[in-house]
């Protein structure tokens, strides 16, 4: 996971959300995000995808232009630093045209089956890599789901608010 000390993660983009300060969860929940955040950007590598997938989907919940919310200052970072492979470094996918999968680079096993298509990019992007990057997961519960299957792919999702992910996955899913 690092290459010259700089742990590499990949960002979901509920986290920058969350840092922005946005919606109403809870403060330690928040803290967790915006701390990560700061914590890449002083010490580690994030990791998207070649194609720009993972960069608009940030643009279009963010501001590039780095105010208000530390969210929103991480993007700006991504932008300032895309040139810079011991910050950002970006990985090649291959789309695919036939479902389940997105990706070729999209691990398959039966229960990721019914895995968020827009969020196959961050899986790929982590399971491509050659260093297995973390992904970051803030609040989207069907990820609590896939938690499971997400690690017997070799994949390692930090849950940033997991009192509150897991309560929420419990609630819909009625468990």
């Amino acid at each position: 996971m690092k290459r010259h000390g700089r742990e590499k993660h990949v960002v979901d983009t509920n986290v920058i959300v969350i840092a922005n300060k946005k919606n109403d969860v809870s403060y330690s929940c928040t803290n967790n995000c915006v701390q990560a955040l700061l914590n890449i950007k002083r010490f580690g590598v994030v990791v998207v995808d070649e194609s720009g997938l993972i960069l608009e989907e940030y643009r279009t919940n963010c501001s590039r232009f780095g105010q208000p919310g530390v969210g929103n200052a991480f993007v700006r970072w991504i932008y300032d630093n895309l040139g810079r492979t011991d910050l950002v470094e970006k990985i090649a996918l291959t789309p695919r045209t036939e479902p389940p999968r997105d990706y070729e680079e999209f691990p398959e096993h039966p229960d990721l089956a019914d895995f968020d298509p827009s969020d196959q990019k961050f899986v790929a992007v982590a399971n491509k890599h050659p260093a297995k990057p973390v992904i970051l997961q803030a609040l989207d519960s069907k990820w609590w789901g896939w938690k499971d299957g997400l690690a017997n792919s070799g994949i390692t999702v930090r849950f940033l608010c997991p009192d509150e992910i897991q309560a929420t996955y419990r609630r819909k899913m009625k468990r």
